[in-house]
């Protein structure tokens, strides 16, 4: 891989993160191979999401604790 056109040290983390995003939207699931073992592990996942519902911790919540132990 040659040196890339674009001078990544110019650009704000926010523009970084912007082309980080364009570059993964711009992957189809084609592009990325799956072992039979991480597929089923996915799938097994999706699945389990798709019987419960999301579960965790909403991020409001875990940056409020953040910030909380950082004071």
């Amino acid at each position: 891989m040659g040196k890339p056109a674009l001078d990544l040290s110019k650009l704000t983390t926010d523009e970084k993160l912007e082309l980080i995003d364009d570059l993964w939207r711009s992957l189809s699931s084609d592009d990325l191979s799956l072992c039979s073992e991480l597929r089923a592990e996915l799938d097994r996942r999706l699945d389990r999401v798709e019987l419960e519902g999301p579960i965790g911790v909403p991020w409001e919540d875990v940056r409020a604790e953040m910030t909380t132990r950082e004071s």
